[in-house]
């Protein structure tokens, strides 16, 4: 006989599936993304590009304190990327890495920056995934996917720590784009 407290494994399975829908969006989403056999460059720069919208969502949410935003800020962010890449005028992580140096600015001016110490992580976190991406789009294709892919799997680490500690962004975002960012990453090393 069944234990009182103890559902059906049926049951137990849609509990399971409903709390970790974001990693069902982040597998589906991968699917999309999976690499469309174009050269090597233009994989490489593409995903280098993106790059500075991982730690941009955060380092945003963090100077509005406003963790509910995570999931229309995405929204936001996929608008402006695909945005740049339709109207061909300029890079998408030029668009991107704009943005970022205008919240820090904007975190500078209003002291956000010496306020709030998860801003101030999150600024250490553009800078440096930033940096990653540009280090990507400047090197050899060859050499710059694994730099990017270095990016793309750290900052799932980040998503992970972040989801962890219940900071800045909301759970559901930081499980989706932890698992994500590692799919990609390995997708780098491994499929393009």
């Amino acid at each position: 006989m069944q234990a009182a407290n103890t559902a059906p494994a049926p049951k137990r399975w849609i509990h399971v599936l409903k709390d970790r829908w974001p990693i069902a969006v982040a597998i589906g989403l991968m699917f999309l993304t999976l690499s469309s056999g174009s050269d090597l460059s233009s994989e490489v720069r593409s995903f280098a590009q993106i790059l500075p919208a991982l730690p941009l969502l955060y380092l945003v949410v963090a100077k509005l304190g406003r963790p509910a935003l995570s999931w229309p800020l995405l929204g936001v962010g996929t608008v402006i990327i695909f945005g740049a890449r339709l109207l061909d005028l300029v890079a998408p992580s030029t668009v991107l890495l704009a943005l970022a140096l205008a919240v820090l600015v904007w975190g500078m001016i209003d002291g956000h920056s010496r306020r709030s110490g998860e801003f101030r992580i999150q600024a250490i976190g553009v800078i440096g995934f930033g940096a990653l991406a540009l280090a990507g789009l400047a090197l050899d294709p060859e050499i710059g996917r694994y730099v990017v892919a270095a990016g793309w799997l750290v900052h799932g680490v980040w998503d992970f720590v972040h989801l962890w500690r219940g900071k800045v962004v909301t759970r559901s975002y930081a499980e989706w784009c932890g698992v994500f960012d590692v799919l990609v990453g390995i997708e780098l090393i491994f499929l393009v």
